[in-house]
């Protein structure tokens, strides 16, 4: 059973509907974005692999991730086929590395169970790992001219605004209702599918930005019910705020004849699936580990402090050069230690002058001595 409110929120789209659309559609045609390389193609694969990268990170982040990939895996069968470290290596630094898992997952599902070809409907798609409800519309709308919404953080703050939408999104009926206002400002003609989802992305963007939107230059100025309020940057409402949470370890750099030990991590988790130097919960434990692979005093380096979307990690490198390496037993035991697994945790010497070509989070990239 619907609210009035929400009731009232599906009457506002409906009968706001071809203004807008229209107005969009017009608007990005002539002013929108057309200068970035996965626009102006109708190619499913590089629309997902966009999309897929552009969730919580920036354009100007992911243009270079994009033209790396394309380069290595020009196709879905290509991506497919690679190793999932090669695909984790060229994610490095993107983060939220589950994208990559599923990113690689989904190609190989694309091959095995779609001929390789994308499937040309939202209901479809979305039935393949990593894609959620508006990553399947953007890919439809923009490739196949379905007419289906997207809905994603830009586009919530669009719409709220726009048709003064001020329910708490963090409540699923509401953001249901919003779901269904969106459908309700789609345009009529299909052939339009792709610059109103064009416009409307370009619209959050660029003009309806969180903070300090430049209204005077939206075209939908006039009939924007935040705008006429006066409040903008109220919209949209979500009361439920992300906790973050504090994490402190200790890693122990362990050094021979040019190599550096490496583990990987477990596929799910913060790093998951790339390598890393051993991860201890405390100096105690890794002091224990280093003395056991006769790194007796390792050095203390400089503290790393690493901030992620949900954590504030504080990290703290011990290095050792180590003049013979350890027996092949004690590495087995520090590698399944290290990772939180069993003694059957994956765990290899890399060559410094290889560290590079290897999957490596973004401060490890950094701490590491450049090939």
């Amino acid at each position: 059973m619907t609210s009035p409110a929400q009731q009232g929120l599906l009457q506002a789209a409906r009968s706001a509907s071809p203004m807008l659309a229209d107005r969009l559609v017009a608007w990005q045609r002539q002013q929108g974005r057309h200068h970035l390389p996965w626009q102006n193609t109708q190619d499913p694969y590089r629309v997902w692999l966009s999309e897929i990268m552009l969730q919580q990170t920036q354009v100007s982040t992911v243009l270079g991730y994009y033209d790396r990939f394309l380069k290595a895996f020009p196709d879905v069968a290509a991506l497919a086929a690679a190793p999932l470290d090669e695909v984790l290596t060229l994610w490095a630094g993107l983060g939220y590395y589950s994208r990559a898992r599923n990113l690689h997952r989904c190609a190989q599902a694309v091959v095995s169970e779609h001929g390789g070809r994308f499937p040309e409907t939202a209901e479809v798609l979305m039935t393949l790992p990593g894609i959620g409800r508006s990553t399947a519309a953007a890919i439809a709308g923009f490739c196949f001219h379905e007419r289906t919404a997207i809905l994603d953080g830009n586009v919530k703050r669009v719409l709220t605004r726009v048709l003064g939408w001020g329910e708490d999104l963090s409540v699923a009926a509401n953001e249901r209702s919003l779901w269904l206002a969106a459908e309700a400002v789609l345009p009529d003609k299909a052939a339009d599918m792709p610059a109103y989802t064009q416009g409307v992305m370009d619209l959050g963007a660029t003009l309806c930005t969180q903070r300090k939107p430049a209204c005077l230059t939206c075209p939908w100025s006039d009939i924007c019910v935040a705008r006429r309020e006066g409040q903008p940057e109220a919209f949209p409402v979500k009361t439920r705020k992300l906790k973050r949470s504090k994490r402190e370890s200790w890693w122990l750099w362990l050094e021979h004849d040019e190599q550096v030990w490496l583990v990987q991590r477990p596929a799910t988790g913060v790093w998951g699936g790339l390598w890393t130097l051993p991860l201890f919960d405390s100096e105690e434990l890794l002091a224990e580990a280093a003395k056991q692979v006769g790194a007796q005093k390792p050095e203390i380096q400089p503290v790393i402090n690493h901030v992620l979307t949900h954590l504030d990690w504080r990290l703290h490198p011990r290095r050792s050069l180590l003049n013979q390496a350890p027996c092949a037993a004690d590495l087995k035991h520090l590698t399944g230690v290290a990772v939180g697994a069993d003694a059957d945790g994956v765990g290899r010497w890399v060559r410094v002058s290889e560290l590079a070509s290897v999957g490596l989070p973004a401060p490890l990239k950094k701490l590491l001595p450049a090939p």
